[in-house]
């Protein structure tokens, strides 16, 4: 089967929160539909941007119910199921697919524990098994001490697990990639900030956290990508790169909630712990960005 299933770019959808940690839902759709017209190729739903690891798994639920609805089939709705609890991700994942999620993904079990190599196969084995829907792995930085590219060999033989999302950002080992199962093996990029140096290293689109409020300048890199426009490309990497810089200073997901904000939707604050923006700080954001928009 072809596993280069998911191309373009996509957002790591925020969830829009109460002070309660629980979903407005009424935002959900009016977000969905305007990061379609700017050009969202899919979403990626209660991921880390979506604050997903930290919500109950009912609130993950009626987010991803939420989500399949407002998209109504006209984009691919990813699911990350990754828990602390692993019956909990395999629920979630068997929810994902009885809701009308395209895909799952999941964080390995030792980005919160250490796990070793053969207990993080074992893992996404009976994941995989969960569901037919096809899995995408999740690689991060905090995986060091297993063998990603190994483990990815050894899983893409299970039919439903396509491929990865790699937030790593050594694109040698993205290019390592690439050579698995022939080139069968659909590759994600995770840096926002680095998107086109993951499509040069074999990528087939990208889902970021930033994608929320520049769905539209992702899809143009990713389309002067493909045309191989690659000068045109790199002005608008280094565009987005530079907003990126400005969305760190202010902390990330708060930051973007905010400008989500000033753009009217209703995206409410973070998961508690989290602080929201004051109110200068928020304008003074929105200035820089806008200034460089």
């Amino acid at each position: 089967m072809n596993k280069r299933i998911f191309k373009g770019t996509m957002p790591a959808l925020l969830t829009p929160l109460d002070s309660n940690s629980k979903v407005i839902r009424s935002t959900v759709k009016p977000l969905i539909d305007w990061e379609i017209s700017k050009g969202a190729a899919g979403f990626y739903v209660c991921g880390s941007t979506g604050e997903g690891p930290i919500l109950s798994g009912q609130q993950r639920r009626i987010m991803m119910e939420a989500a399949v609805e407002a998209v109504n089939g006209r984009v691919p709705v990813i699911a990350h199921v990754g828990a602390i609890d692993s019956n909990e991700a395999f629920d979630l994942a068997r929810h994902a697919e009885d809701t009308g999620a395209t895909a799952i993904s999941s964080v390995a079990p030792n980005f919160y524990f250490k796990y070793s190599y053969s207990e993080v196969i074992e893992y996404y084995k009976r994941l995989a098994g969960c569901t037919r829907l096809p899995l995408i792995l999740y690689a991060v930085p905090m995986m060091a001490g297993v063998e990603i590219n190994k483990m990815m060999e050894e899983l893409l033989r299970i039919d439903n697990v396509i491929g990865i999302k790699d937030t790593r950002a050594n694109y040698y080992q993205m290019w390592q990639l690439r050579q698995l199962n022939n080139g069968n093996i659909n590759i994600i990029n995770g840096p926002d900030e680095t998107l086109l140096c993951g499509l040069m290293m074999g990528a087939d689109g990208g889902i970021g956290s930033t994608y929320n409020i520049m769905a539209d300048k992702y899809a143009r890199l990713y389309s002067l990508f493909t045309e191989g426009k690659l000068e045109e490309a790199r002005a608008m990497q280094f565009q987005i790169t530079s907003i990126i810089q400005v969305i760190l200073k202010y902390g990330c997901f708060q930051a973007l909630k905010k400008y989500l904000e000033f753009q009217g939707f209703n995206m409410g604050t973070c998961a508690f712990p989290a602080a929201s923006l004051n109110k200068d700080d928020a304008l003074r954001m929105k200035q820089e960005i806008d200034a460089l928009m």
